[in-house]
């Protein structure tokens, strides 16, 4: 009974992990994006979120009760997990090591970003380009953001191909190799998007 709910918890975690989760990532970081086509664009895209119905209703839904659920569940796995990557030093060890250490970083991350952001909106604050170009007039936080959106990219894309792994759709040794490269493009695709939104704002 045990290990047919520790079955269904990883499987739950890998899936929330891409739907709803990643996907939600995708969408945050090309309207982000839209910052590079300047204050307007940005502002305009973020507002379509922004006025979407029951927007709070589906954030607690889509988004943060999925989160809550992966974050805290991968925070179990990352402190139980045992990882041999000096031992082993296959890549697929090293990518396993790596996902649980970005899992950490992605969730102090995304915590503040939160704070900066929805939790200051629901204090009245103004979600807008303004907001995040004040906050990447500090240098540190320019830094703190590359190497978070870095980290929750890279958790993400690496995640991707676990769950294709692990739910049965990459099973033969040469699928997996592929994936590995698709989710390496993914992986180069969305990090250079974020990284390019960031630096719209500087």
């Amino acid at each position: 009974m045990a290990d047919n709910r520790e079955f269904f918890y990883r499987r739950l975690h890998s899936l929330l992990g891409v739907i709803p989760v990643g996907l939600f990532l995708t969408q945050h970081l090309v309207v982000n994006h839209f910052a590079t086509k300047g204050e307007e664009a940005f502002n305009k895209a973020a507002g379509v979120m922004e006025g979407l119905p029951f927007r709070y209703v589906l954030e607690a839904l889509i988004i943060f009760l999925p989160l809550l659920f992966h974050a805290i569940y991968g925070l179990y796995v990352a402190f139980t997990a045992r990882n041999n990557p000096g031992r082993y030093g296959f890549f697929r060890n090293w990518m396993f090591f790596l996902q649980r250490v970005t899992g950490v970083i992605t969730l102090i991350f995304i915590a503040w970003h939160v704070w900066e952001t929805r939790i200051q909106a629901a204090l009245g604050a103004e979600v807008n380009y303004q907001m995040m170009a004040d906050v990447f007039s500090n240098p540190f936080m320019i830094a703190f953001y590359i190497v978070g959106v870095i980290s929750t990219v890279f958790h993400f894309s690496n995640g991707l191909w676990g769950f294709f792994v692990s739910w049965g759709i990459a099973v033969s040794p040469r699928s997996q190799q592929i994936m590995t490269y698709v989710t390496m493009i993914v992986f180069v695709a969305l990090s250079v998007i974020g990284l390019r939104a960031i630096f719209a704002f500087v």
